[in-house]
């Protein structure tokens, strides 16, 4: 019971059409739909209505929302949520378009949270009778999926509690201030069945650092990094390996500045899986394995 994974993100964007050339022709997402200011996209390998939302207005974060199993689900939630203390909204069949009732809360950090319940569904583009690995007519990287994003908050011990005691969701990874300390600097989260659906890391409040994209494997990153060079898409860093999560990465930016990541590997996650501890003093060999260092650009440059 409970929120099962990331639904979709929902982000400002400076120049739609310059936003839609980048998520449709780079990243390949399939356009679902537009209205009310807002385009919708989908990837080849989901079936819900959309994973991600552009609306014009700038940059940054307007909302992450997440997909709860059941309808009661959501009742429960709400009272959960309402006893740690966040603001709530309830919102209608379709006051979210293509989703069902759900409840909006305004997190410590200012992030908003939707959690909800029904989604519209459309279907992958191989469909459930027969079907191929990927479908034809694939647009630039093709990325199949949504797979997490990471914010940033000034409190980020406060927002794990908040995930992991309101919402249920298990820590992965953490970076501590020492070895021993209770304090969690920064956490890596889940409820799926991989190392994170979401993370937050220390920086200003209501802040977007990155959202990221499932790729198959290293294969693919190499030829995501070859598509980003031929369209002259900015990387920031990659590609390359993560320590934290074992993942292999590229991260790159949108035409507004919001920070897009292509996420390959990483391990599977149970509900019993362990905390993995790194303390403060290894944190740029957990974020960036290789080269062991953590530029200091790549977590002051938020959205």
């Amino acid at each position: 019971m409970g929120v099962m994974r990331l639904g979709y993100v929902h982000v400002r964007v400076s120049d739609m059409g310059a936003a839609q050339h980048h998520y449709q022709e780079v990243l390949g997402l399939q356009r679902t739909d537009q209205r009310d200011g807002k385009v919708f996209f989908k990837g080849w390998d989901e079936w819900d209505h959309h994973s991600v939302v552009l609306e014009e207005g700038g940059a940054g974060l307007v909302k992450m929302a997440f997909k709860v199993e059941r309808e009661e689900d959501l009742e429960e939630l709400e009272t959960r949520m309402a006893k740690f203390g966040v603001q709530l909204t309830r919102r209608h069949r379709n006051e979210e378009h293509a989703i069902g009732d759900a409840i909006e809360a305004t997190l410590p950090s200012g992030h908003q949270v939707l959690l909800y319940h029904e989604a519209e569904v459309l279907g992958t583009s191989t469909g459930l009778l027969n079907p191929d690995p990927w479908p034809d007519g694939l647009l630039g990287i093709g990325v199949p999926r949504i797979d997490h994003l990471l914010v940033t908050a000034e409190d980020p011990h406060l927002f794990t509690r908040f995930f992991t005691e309101v919402l249920d969701f298990k820590i992965s990874e953490k970076v501590v201030p020492e070895l021993g300390s209770d304090q969690v600097l920064a956490s890596w989260m889940f409820r799926s069945n991989t190392p994170h659906d979401i993370a937050v890391i220390p920086g200003p409040d209501a802040k977007l650092h990155h959202f990221a994209f499932y790729l198959e494997d290293w294969s693919s990153l190499l030829k995501a990094a070859d598509v980003m060079s031929k369209t002259r898409t900015p990387i920031d860093v990659g590609p390359t390996r993560h320590g934290i999560t074992r993942g292999e990465t590229i991260y790159f930016f949108d035409p507004s500045g919001n920070r897009n990541e292509v996420f390959a590997g990483g391990y599977i996650t149970y509900p019993d899986f362990p905390c993995i501890t790194w303390t403060a003093d290894q944190l740029g060999t957990g974020v960036f394995y290789h080269n062991r260092e953590l530029n200091e650009a790549f977590t002051s440059v938020v959205s």
